[in-house]
This record gives C-alpha cells, sequence and structure tokens, in this order.
C-alpha cells in the first residue's frame, strides 16, 4: 500500500523561536504555529477556529528561522506528520503528541513593518562583506561566495 505523509501550514508563530544544538552540534528550533479557520455557520454567524502546532526545523533551516523570525510573525511552511510517544515519569502512562517536522518554509509579509521588524522604508544599516546575510533567501542558499573563479566579465 502506497502512502503520503505531507503537510503545508500557513500560520503566525505563537512564541519566539527556541533553538538548541543536538550533543554532535546540529541546530533544532522548535516553533509553535498558530492556524486560524474563519468560517459562516448554518445561522449566518461567522465563527472562527484556531489549531496550535508544533513544528521542529533542523539544521541551517532552523537556524535562520530562529535568526529572523519572532512571536506573530507569518510563515509558510511544508514538512511532514511525526508522532512522538514516550512515558510518563510521574503517572508512567504512555503519551504521545503529533509536530511537523519542518522540510522547507517561505517567509510571508516580511516587510509589515510590525512585531519589531523593519518599517517599510527605513533605512538599513551598512554591513561588510563577511558580515551575516542581507535577506533571509541569502542565508538559506549558501554560506559563501561560489567556489567558481569563472567570472564572464
Amino acid at each position: 500500500m502506497a502512502s503520503f505523509n505531507k503537510v503545508i501550514l500557513a500560520g503566525n508563530l505563537t512564541r519566539d523561536p527556541e533553538l538548541r544544538y543536538t550533543p554532535k552540534g546540529t541546530a533544532v528550533a522548535k516553533i509553535g504555529l498558530a492556524v486560524n479557520r474563519t468560517w459562516t455557520g448554518e445561522d449566518g454567524q461567522k465563527k472562527e477556529e484556531v489549531n496550535f502546532i508544533d513544528v521542529e526545523a533542523w539544521g541551517r533551516q532552523g537556524e535562520v528561522i530562529a535568526q529572523y523570525m519572532k512571536k506573530g510573525r507569518p510563515l509558510l511552511i511544508e514538512g511532514r506528520l511525526k508522532l512522538d510517544s514516550w512515558e510518563d515519569k510521574n503517572t508512567k502512562q504512555k503519551v504521545s503528541k503529533l509536530k511537523v517536522v519542518l522540510e522547507s518554509f517561505s517567509f510571508i509579509d516580511s516587510n509589515r513593518g510590525e512585531g519589531g521588524g523593519e518599517a517599510p522604508g527605513a533605512p538599513r544599516p551598512a554591513r561588510p562583506a563577511a558580515a551575516a546575510p542581507a535577506s533571509p533567501a541569502e542565508a538559506i542558499e549558501g554560506d559563501g561566495p561560489p567556489e567558481s573563479d569563472d567570472v564572464p566579465f
């Protein structure tokens, strides 16, 4: 039997990303995502439902999310569902939690000027050539200049 495990969500962060590192040095960011659904009920009243989803972002993607995102900012993610199970230390009962393991993401509305982000049209400070990437996209694409010395000009 074939199986398929893919999740696509767009929502707002419920808290600042929590970045940690494994003993081997792999980054992992834990984020909470609030996803809203609005509909009109049979009585004509607007109704809203909010779901809170835990997301894990591993490696460089986790570092980028932790660097550029904070509570309230919108984010689009693609990932897969993962069920974690463990035994509660106090009650000795089996506990499980469903979460999303991030595979890719896109920043949404990154220039809205709210939540401590830069206001549209605000001047950006100059940065040295070896400093952090100017945009999140640069941070994801690579960490340095291209390897090739073949410059077409």
